[in-house]
């Protein structure tokens, strides 16, 4: 069986370096822009985590929930954390969010199952 995580890693990676080489000057800011938003500062890097994932879940962006819920792990946020932002994700989306959080478990689950 294959490891979507690290599958999820190395496509992003390579992605955003093949993105990345092409110097474009509105995309490398945007990238920086995203890093430095989720930077420690008033709001502690848990809660821009877990205020990503919401976003991502009713934005429907399985890539950008992924993103986010490995952020979310590795700041060592609580599957019980990170379920009840789920929530609340599934109370502002809607039921149409719901493939996206059986994908969010699944997602999850693979990050606790890392060896």
């Amino acid at each position: 069986m294959s490891n979507i995580v690290t599958e999820f890693n190395e496509y992003r990676s390579k992605m955003n370096d093949k993105i990345l080489a092409d110097n474009n000057k509105v995309i490398k800011r945007i990238f920086n822009l995203d890093t430095n938003a989720f930077a420690e500062g008033t709001l502690d890097k848990k809660t821009k985590e877990l205020l990503g994932l919401v976003a991502s879940m009713v934005l429907r962006c399985d890539d950008c929930v992924k993103y986010h819920l490995e952020a979310c792990y590795n700041e060592g946020l609580t599957k019980e954390q990170v379920v009840e932002s789920l929530s609340i994700a599934n109370l502002v989306g809607g039921t149409i969010v719901i493939p996206h959080l059986r994908r969010a478990y699944e997602y999850w689950d693979a990050l606790e199952n890392q060896g």
